[in-house]
């Protein structure tokens, strides 16, 4: 049985993921793992092929891993001093690369659906594309629509999967709020 418990958070490309994921990390006084596929894309550039999804994918499980591994010492250098189990944050998951590989390329590779079949999560957090779309160079869909209907097929994913979730909507501060509750309810 695994100590920590992993609470992934996902959606659409500027729906504030990676500053939920640090902002929860830094309530609970633990790590977050952030989306490994912004260090790819800003070394290599925005021109991805099917095959570069896959490096990324495996890097982001390397990335988790790694995370997992040092929550771990930590814990362990501690001696559980905490009442609630330990929490690691991850900003993005198997989920999203699927996502990522189908909505681009039309197609999934094998790898990402095992690794969704085999890992485990303990719930997930679905960021809403409700706010302001924020530019940034790596960013690829400014359009409502495009958002929304990835939104959707996250949603859909969610609704279809045995672990618990919660919707996180409104401005930056009703998500971080509307987190932990969600959170503090899990626990």
């Amino acid at each position: 049985m695994n100590l920590i418990k992993k609470i992934v958070v996902i959606g659409p490309e500027s729906t504030g993921k990676s500053t939920l994921s640090s902002q929860l990390a830094e309530e609970h006084n633990t790590l977050w793992v952030p989306e490994y596929a912004r260090e790819y894309l800003l070394k290599h550039g925005m021109k991805y092929s099917y095959d570069d999804l896959l490096t990324i994918a495996r890097n982001q499980i390397a990335m988790e891993e790694r995370y997992e591994q040092e929550l771990m010492e930590r814990i362990e250098s501690e001696k559980g001093s905490g009442a609630t189990p330990p929490v690691l944050f991850v900003d993005t998951n198997m989920y999203v690369m699927q996502v990522w590989c189908e909505f681009v390329f039309g197609k999934c590779h094998t790898w990402v659906l095992e690794q969704i079949a085999q890992r485990k999560y303990d719930m997930y957090l679905l960021c809403n594309p409700d706010l302001p779309w924020v530019k940034d160079e790596l960013r690829e869909y400014p359009d409502l629509e495009s958002r929304l209907k990835l939104y959707y097929i996250y949603k859909e994913m969610m609704t279809d999967q045995s672990v618990p979730w919660h919707e996180i909507k409104g401005d930056y501060d009703h998500r971080f709020t509307s987190a932990i509750q969600a959170v503090k309810n899990f626990f």
